[in-house]
């Protein structure tokens, strides 16, 4: 499989099909009422999607943040290579130049049954559709000792934001030859190449301003994705920082002990000056509510719509939905947000329906001149969704295809973002 470029990726972003939409409300016809809940980039993406395919959908993005800031590249963040503005977002396009009516508030409650969500600013909207987004949740009690509380001493860091800001002034006030302690979660979670992209780049800021630091990876697996790759990586770039240790030699993450910066495994005590712990997930709350999550946490979808399993009417996409061999990515969500839309289109509108097309694709850096890239395209059928085929950047690539990588998710990131938000 070739890698895109971003002239293809605007054939991908599903413009080819909006010409086919569009159907015309009749004078006096009342609209479909459309709700997306959740503003990220499932959200966003869908809320556009269905604004732009026709004029007969009355679309809603209920949102409780007035702005967006995006948990892919926010790693550049932490390593100084990027400003936490330049990744964040807002939603004026969406509702000025696409029609979308953005609600800043948050649902409380959703009633399959009277078709209507409850805001908690007490305000009620019905709907014909719904499209939930609700990104993870953290599953309560998986480390002992790991509540809200110490997420405000150890962040995860795994929602772009304050928690990202903490967790770069600790990483700024550690002292030259402190042990960072990183805590990388079970699968399935969200973006599998995210925790090791963030042990790379933190080495390099320790690489620069603190070269006496270590980089400790306590994982609650025993093997993850690019294993060699990163491996590689480390070996080139920051030799002797980073030690990972799988959970065949720990026995697992048990506890952390907040006052002592202390994380416990199965064998040992760890003693950190800064811990990043990033617990195991599950659907966000709000999928849980709705009881649109089956036992794994996760909510089951039509694989051709994105519609749950367990509640007509509601469509589930991104992180939260339980998407065959689908990874839990930006990219990913954005392709799921199409090919939800186009449905919902075709129910609502009975404008064409499309077969559909899932791909995600993603950039890794390694340092601040080598970057990594997958791209994986998908094929749906009314059982799962499976990897159709497959490419990821290998041991032994030229150091030049590594820099050009690392200007192709510049551009990458700018584009994508004007996809989902502009």
């Amino acid at each position: 499989m070739t890698c895109w470029t971003r002239r293809q990726f605007g054939c991908l972003a599903g413009a080819m099909c909006i010409g086919a939409l569009r159907p015309k409300t009749a004078r006096g016809q009342a609209k479909a009422q459309v709700l997306v809940i959740g503003g990220g980039v499932g959200g966003a993406t869908a809320a556009k999607y269905l604004a732009l395919g026709s004029e007969a959908l009355a679309v809603t993005l209920v949102e409780p943040k007035a702005r967006y800031t995006t948990c892919f590249f926010s790693n550049l963040y932490l390593a100084g290579l990027r400003s936490l503005e330049s990744l964040t977002h807002g939603y004026e396009t969406l509702e000025q130049r696409y029609g979308v009516k953005v609600v800043h508030d948050s649902v409380t409650a959703i009633d399959p049954v009277a078709k209507n969500v409850s805001l908690e600013g007490g305000a009620t909207l019905s709907y014909d559709r719904v499209v939930l987004a609700p990104g993870i949740g953290f599953k309560v009690g998986a480390i002992e000792g790991y509540d809200d509380a110490a997420m405000r001493i150890m962040p995860h860091a795994w929602t772009a934001g304050p928690q990202t800001r903490l967790l770069r002034e600790q990483l700024e006030s550690m002292e030259d030859g402190g042990v960072f302690v990183l805590v990388a979660p079970p699968d399935p979670f969200r973006c599998p190449p995210g925790p090791y992209e963030r042990a790379s780049l933190i080495a390099y800021y320790f690489k620069q301003y603190k070269p006496r630091a270590k980089i400790l990876i306590l994982d609650a697996k025993d093997s993850f994705f690019a294993q060699d790759v990163f491996e590689d990586g480390w070996n080139r770039h920051y030799p002797g920082m980073i030690e990972w240790l799988p959970v065949q030699f720990t026995g697992g993450i048990k506890a952390v002990d907040v006052k002592g910066r202390l994380v416990k495994t199965a064998g040992d005590t760890f003693k950190a000056d800064v811990a990043n712990v990033i617990p195991a997930q599950e659907a966000g709350w709000l999928a849980h509510q709705a009881h649109l999550a089956d036992q794994s946490g996760w909510c089951p979808i039509d694989p051709l719509t994105f519609e749950s399993k367990l509640q007509p009417g509601i469509h589930v996409i991104g992180d939260a939905a339980k998407a065959g061999n689908m990874a839990k990515s930006a990219f990913a969500s954005n392709s799921q947000a199409k090919v939800c839309a186009f449905a919902i289109l075709a129910a609502l509108t009975g404008s064409e329906r499309f077969a559909p097309h899932l791909f995600n694709t993603c950039f890794t850096l390694l340092a601040s001149d080598d970057a990594v890239t997958s791209a994986i395209s998908y094929s749906a059928d009314p059982e799962t969704i499976k990897v159709n085929d497959f490419f990821l950047s290998k041991i032994g690539d030229k150091a030049e295809t590594r820099r050009e990588a690392v200007r192709e998710a510049n551009g990458w990131y700018a584009a994508f973002t004007l996809d989902i938000f502009g």
